[in-house]
């Protein structure tokens, strides 16, 4: 009688949170007119600890996720366009790609930069180029993410100069800056310093956006590239949520407590195309988030548990072999994210594993996400799959899985996740697992084990003679060069000298948060590179050391 006591009380506690929230403005019924509950079966129920079945009561029934798009390629200029192109088609979220240059922390002259230019992303050298980047688009009313790791806190810079430029105060602006550099030693290698200065920026950043930024999150933990890279799923999962738990501590460490913080932390997971794995990892992650939250660390705040998530179609899964059934790809991947409850989505345009994507592309990219939200009918019910035996057994089996590898690294730590994942890149761990996981797979595919559709079985009908893509001019990085050179003319150098001064000053003094001193040298418009130069004078360059 007890359990049936309780489970009437989680069923009525769901019911009163849900008759609080108001709900979107269209019917939730079947094209055959069959009315559909906002949750079926047992609790507990979507917004209820530990949050498995969802983050909140009603799910997508009061709000859709935000349709985020990646964007950025050329000048500042030319993404600027995109951004507005996006924005036209009904995108709801603007999301920034950078160029290698720029993810790098070097400027667009520096000899690293030859022919790198903004190809793959856009070229962000200055607040200059910031200007030019969100040119007539209002800061304060828009939600921006912007993918980049080793100098993020330069760019986050630039973004609050100018929103302050544009008399927006920085506590309504709104978004993400990835800023997660502990996977770049373990997956991407877009690292600048070594791991532990790297965590002081990062802190930094954390403390400044607590005080003063209460609707920004500084960090979006990636499992993204870790997926990208070759990591299988759980490995996705456990290294991403174990990346979360060392940010906590550090920041923990830093004399911050954990529910000051913790509730603007969001992550970023892969979608990629084993349908109910998937699933059953995203509902994995936002369990194991709120268990060790709560019962590790001490949030007694929910949000602090809360595992709010973007997630993004698998660019690795994309295919130049017969590039058009990427939309089938992608729009079962988005519909995998969608069904396991992602709060943001992006979905990859189906010439990416070639160029760019071309506007075209983009568009049917974004309207693969309003088709699934507009037209499936799996927007009306919190958790549709919640109740399926597999889909049950896959998040317990995921999760077990992810809790193996938290072991191994608590062990590693002496007890610390955050010692244990240095511990892990500093002697390969992650490095290891990765690349054996990509290479089962890679054996996989050759030996015929496992299909890819277009690539080791049913080759017929491509034609890539046929193909538009996107190109990008030479002329883009002679126009950035002269763009770099001209604001290096006009500034005021001594002003640079100064501000650049104050930044290694405190840089040198951990008691100091080094943001406020950032922002002062984007303001005097000091590049990217000098930056970084001036704190590799106090924090050191990182060399990976290779382990065999």
């Amino acid at each position: 009688m007890a359990n049936d006591s309780e489970a009437n009380n989680d069923r009525q506690a769901w019911q009163d949170a849900y008759d609080r929230t108001p709900l979107r403005d269209v019917d939730f019924e079947t094209m055959s007119g069959i009315p559909v509950e906002p949750v079926y079966g047992g609790g507990p129920y979507p917004g209820q600890y530990p949050f498995t079945r969802g983050i909140r009561p009603s799910m997508y029934r009061s709000r859709l996720w935000t349709m985020r798009m990646f964007a950025g390629f050329g000048t500042a200029e030319d993404t600027n366009g995109r951004f507005k192109e996006i924005l036209r088609n009904g995108g709801t979220g603007l999301s920034t790609a950078f160029d290698m240059p720029t993810l790098m922390g070097r400027d667009s002259d520096h000899e690293w930069a030859l022919g790198e230019v903004g190809r793959a992303g856009v070229a962000i050298d200055t607040l200059a180029d910031m200007r030019d980047l969100f040119a007539d688009i209002d800061l304060g009313s828009v939600s921006t993410s912007m993918t980049i790791n080793g100098p993020a806190h330069i760019i986050m810079a630039m973004y609050i100069a100018l929103a302050e430029e544009n008399s927006v105060d920085r506590a309504a602006l709104s978004g993400t800056i990835q800023n997660d550099i502990l996977k770049e030693y373990q997956a991407q290698k877009e690292y600048i310093f070594p791991p532990r200065p790297s965590m002081r920026l990062i802190t930094d950043l954390i403390r400044f956006t607590a005080a003063e930024m209460p609707r920004w999150h500084p960090v979006s933990v990636s499992g993204y590239h870790i997926r990208e890279a070759g990591s299988n799923a759980a490995q996705e999962l456990a290294f991403t949520l174990a990346n979360g738990f060392a940010y906590v501590e550090a920041a923990i460490a830093a004399g911050m407590d954990v529910d000051d913080f913790a509730p603007r932390l969001s992550f970023f997971f892969n979608s990629h195309s084993d349908f109910f794995e998937e699933i059953g990892k995203f509902r994995a992650a936002r369990r194991i988030w709120a268990t060790w939250m709560k019962e590790r660390y001490g949030a007694r705040d929910e949000r602090s548990m809360l595992c709010r998530f973007h997630t993004q179609t698998a660019g690795v899964s994309l295919t130049a072999q017969q590039p058009e059934i990427n939309v089938a790809r992608v729009a079962l991947q988005a519909l995998a994210a969608v069904l396991g409850g992602s709060q943001s989505l992006h979905t990859d345009s189906f010439d990416e594993a070639m160029a760019l994507p071309t506007e075209d592309a983009a568009r049917i990219a974004l309207r693969t996400q309003q088709i699934i939200a507009y037209e499936t009918g799996v927007a009306s019910v919190a958790d549709p799959l919640g109740g399926s035996a597999y889909v049950e057994w896959m998040t317990d089996e995921i999760e077990r899985r992810a809790e193996d590898i938290f072991s191994h690294l608590h062990e590693l730590g002496g007890g610390s996740i955050l010692e244990g994942v240095y511990a892990g890149i500093d002697n390969g761990y992650f490095v290891g697992a990765i690349a054996d996981s990509g290479y089962r797979f890679e054996r996989a595919v050759n030996a015929g084990r496992r299909i890819v559709v277009g690539v080791n079985e049913f080759t017929d009908g491509d034609h890539p003679s046929d193909r538009n893509l996107l190109r990008i001019d030479p002329q883009v990085e002679a126009n950035q060069l002269k763009r770099l050179a001209d604001v290096k003319q006009s500034r005021d150098e001594s002003l640079v000298r100064t501000s650049l001064e104050q930044l290694v000053t405190d840089a040198a003094d951990p008691t100091i948060n080094t943001i406020p001193a950032t922002i002062k040298a984007v303001q005097a418009l000091a590049t990217e590179g000098e930056i970084v130069a001036a704190l590799e004078t106090v924090f050191g360059t990182y060399v990976e050391t290779a382990v065999m």
